[in-house]
């Protein structure tokens, strides 16, 4: 089972990504689409956030962050068990089975302003203990405040990569996040150019020079996804203002069609590329 790290700022969709993956065969037997693949739940936590997706997709109410229990750290965070089998017409792609553990995303800002606490150390060193094999790097801004912000996370991070001798073998995929909106969906298709050599380019810049290419790949997922690829590329997403910001929930749950969610999942398996947009 291949260990798995998911991390980004507050508001990324760490979790809610993962609640989608854990409903993902809750949508099929409702009769919605779940695609070209079975994921089952190996573990209670994981299938408790699937009963928690619901709320996403029939009531409307958006997960609550993930947060920091100071007197407990890291042995908190649960950790959420997947296994991912390719329907059969897919038959070239094997079975996966993922181990993954989502971070808070105040860690990652703290790293963009250089003010880390010492039990965000402690999750860092989680995320780069040997049987990890990878992270998931989930980043949402294309403005240039944001490229200049992710890139000085990015640089912080890679510091602690390169302390724990992980630059080598440690898995990098960086993913836009979110890219239903519609100035990012055009650019899916190959994220690497159009996505972050254009909006992101310092971070992209940072990332090509530190990481060895094989270890390296970047993504475009889109959790919502929109209401019809085709004929109607509205995102289908609604934001709402809540009591912690503002809540994101499916606009038409009959429509949901979730964008690249396996991709980047597959490749920090396997080291393979999966060309699917599953």
């Amino acid at each position: 089972m291949a260990n798995i790290r998911i991390i980004g700022p507050r508001s990324s969709g760490k979790t809610t990504y993962l609640a989608a993956l854990a409903y993902w065969q809750s949508l099929k037997q409702a009769g919605g689409k779940a695609g070209s693949f079975h994921i089952q739940a190996l573990n209670r936590e994981t299938e408790m956030l699937a009963e928690q997706a619901e709320n996403i997709i029939n009531a409307g109410i958006s997960l609550p962050p993930t947060r920091i229990n100071p007197d407990s750290g890291v042995d908190e965070l649960p950790f959420y068990s997947f296994r991912i089998e390719p329907k059969h017409w897919l038959r070239k792609y094997q079975p996966i089975d993922l181990a993954v553990r989502d971070h808070p995303g105040e860690i990652f800002d703290r790293l963009r302003d250089d003010n880390l606490m010492s039990m965000d150390k402690d999750f860092i060193d989680e995320c780069l203990t040997k049987d990890v094999e990878g992270c998931l790097i989930l980043l949402t801004g294309w403005e240039p405040k944001a490229d200049y912000d992710y890139n000085h996370a990015l640089r912080r991070f890679l510091e602690f990569v390169e302390a724990q001798n992980r630059t080598q073998d440690l898995r990098l995929a960086i993913a836009m996040s979110k890219c239903e909106r519609g100035e990012i969906w055009p650019g899916r298709i190959d994220p690497e150019e159009d996505l972050f050599q254009v909006h992101l380019e310092l971070t992209w810049r940072l990332l090509r020079s530190k990481i060895p290419a094989p270890n390296l790949r970047f993504y475009a997922l889109s959790t919502f996804g929109v209401m019809n690829g085709r004929t109607d590329p509205r995102p289908n997403r609604q934001d709402e203002l809540g009591q912690t910001g503002r809540n994101s929930t499916l606009r038409e749950p009959g429509q949901w069609h979730p964008y690249g969610l396996i991709s980047p999942l597959y490749w920090l398996n396997t080291g393979k590329e999966m060309n699917t947009d599953a």
